[in-house]
Formats: C-alpha cells, structure tokens, sequence
C-alpha cells in the first residue's frame, strides 16, 4: 500500500511538466513562423519597389533619347524628371554627354544618356532601392 501511494505522489507533476514544454515549444514555432513572414513580406515589398524604380529609371532615357531625337532639343546635360502616377515617389535624374565623330565626309554624333531612379532615402535604410541604366545612341 505505500508503495502505490508513492508512485502516484510522483506521477502528479509530470503533465504539468509536458503542457509547460509543450508551451514553451509551441510559442517558439510561433515566434519563428511570425520572424518568417515578417521577412518575407519586406522582400516582396523590396521587389515589387525594384520593378518600380526600374520602370522610372527606363521612362528616364525613354525622355532623355526623345530630347535627342525627336525635340531638336538635343543633349540636355543633367535634368530631373518629373514622373507621375505610381512612378511619382522616385526621383530621376537624366545626364547626357555627346561626342561628334567624323569619317569619310560625314559625321556621326553618339549620345550617352545616363538616367538613375532612386526611392526616397539613404542606401543604409530598409526599402531603399536605385537602378541605373546607360544607353548609347548615335546619329
């Protein structure tokens, strides 16, 4: 008879012991599950911005080869663009330089056009995103 008093006596605590484990483990998957999606939905939000400034920086030269081609404008040397719509945040700014070449009687002029597009704030901030493209145009 004391024997079997004294394994229940200890047989008490231990599913108090498993539900605090079982606790503990499960709050910790939750908390790793929470760091994921977390991490995830700031890298969609990453991308889905690089598809955007990429975007503004392509509308850039797009402005910057319609003044050297078709405005009779010609080079403009450094202008900020204006974008609107879902391009509005970003900033674009359009550099141009040319050079003129002459062979056999004729002369080719060949245009660099330079445009960056940058989110707003600094390169070390979370969600900061820049693209550059260059395009070479000769005429």
């Amino acid at each position: 008879m004391y024997m079997k008093s004294t394994i229940r006596g200890l047989q008490r605590g231990v599913s108090l012991i498993t539900a605090i484990f079982l606790l503990v483990v499960l709050s910790a998957l939750g908390v790793m599950m929470l760091t994921f999606f977390t991490a995830q939905q700031q890298s969609s939000t990453v991308d889905v911005l690089g598809a955007r400034v990429y975007q503004a920086a392509r509308a850039g030269v797009d402005w910057g080869a319609f003044q050297v081609l078709q405005s009779g404008v010609g080079c403009v040397p450094t202008s900020t663009v204006t974008l609107g719509g879902t391009l509005a945040p970003f900033n674009v700014v359009v550099n141009c330089s040319s050079t003129a070449y002459t062979e056999g009687g004729g002369s080719v002029t060949v245009y660099s056009i330079t445009s960056t597009a940058k989110s707003a704030g600094t390169p070390d901030q979370v969600g900061y995103v820049e693209r550059v493209i260059d395009v070479t145009i000769a005429q």
